[in-house]
């Protein structure tokens, strides 16, 4: 074993050690989701086995990488987690359509079929997507060549996104589909986001419509476009979060006919960082939750967040 592996090693050691929130706990808008429950439920190795399983819910175990599932739709009361550090769905994704009582976690989401979501919320409750990769091939083609990494629509609400990796994408989780669709999202969209990494994302890390965001203790590096944009009356606090590199990295008065509301407290902006803060918003939590300091973070999240941590 080289040095530089131990090193890097005790590194890892190191920055999981720093970290004050666990990393095996759900906390947030998403609490009480209990997806399939505490079972052993099934454990598959196929488009065909997953695509059989989702239809009877429960716990299901992805083992290895599947490739060309397409779009499938899970059950409520159901939980999806990967095996170990190299499982999930490759040119495929889930979309979360009217259901509830959702939970996906240690599953490696790369390259989406073109035009598709890897992961959709559409009017879907009670869901925790957690320790995750999403990614495509970069900033390259059009942006529109594929649609987003996590998007949630349609008056979806209670979920939480934690410790999750995010990168290498043009369009990364949009939250409310349209301008015109307050009827059904006003009061709904509550989300928490907390120890995500955002790395190289064009945008929409996240964006958010009318509804409710708390982001807290992510890391965001190489955001060339924009980061959290809240729009449409959306109320949104930032803390305890590190952007380098990240141009408009909270900005409220961008794309929409309407600006949203934003509250930063405990960030470090480095490098060509920028804010457009024009609102402040007034949502305060009413949940308990645990920050890791801004400046300590990325190195937590660079050992702590993303797949092979907990499955």
């Amino acid at each position: 074993m080289s040095l530089q592996t131990v090193f890097v090693g005790a590194l890892a050691l190191a920055a999981s050690a720093m970290a004050q929130a666990p990393v095996d706990e759900l906390v947030g808008f998403g609490a009480g989701t209990t997806g399939g429950g505490s079972g052993p439920g099934t454990t598959v190795s196929s488009c065909g086995e997953l695509e059989s399983a989702i239809e009877a819910g429960g716990v299901i175990s992805v083992n290895g990488m599947l490739d060309g599932c397409g779009i499938l739709r899970p059950q409520s009361d159901t939980t999806i987690i990967g095996v170990g550090a190299t499982s999930g769905m490759s040119n495929g994704g889930l979309k979360l359509r009217q259901v509830s009582n959702i939970i996906i976690r240690n599953m490696k989401f790369d390259v989406a079929p073109e035009g598709e979501d890897a992961v959709s919320l559409d009017e879907a409750t009670q869901v925790w997507i957690d320790h995750c990769d999403f990614n495509t091939v970069g900033l390259e083609g059009g942006k529109d060549d594929y649609d987003g990494l996590l998007d949630i629509t349609h008056a979806s609400d209670f979920v939480t996104v934690s410790w999750n990796k995010f990168h290498d994408h043009w369009k990364g989780s949009l939250v409310g589909h349209s301008d015109n669709n307050a009827d059904e999202d006003t009061g709904k969209l509550q989300i928490t986001y907390h120890h995500n990494h955002w790395n190289n994302i064009n945008s929409r890390t996240p964006s958010l419509r009318f509804g409710t965001g708390h982001i807290y203790s992510s890391c965001f590096n190489e955001i060339p476009t924009s980061g959290i944009n809240s729009r449409m009356g959306a109320q949104v606090l930032v803390e305890e979060s590190y952007f380098d590199n990240v141009k408009r990295a909270i900005v409220t008065n961008l794309d929409s006919d309407e600006e949203g509301f934003a509250t930063e407290r405990n960030n470090i902006f480095e490098g060509e960082t920028t804010t457009e803060i024009t609102q402040e918003a007034s949502f305060s939590p009413s949940y308990d939750y645990t920050t890791d300091p801004a400046g300590e973070v990325c190195a937590i999240l660079e050992s702590s967040a993303g797949v092979g941590v907990v499955g």
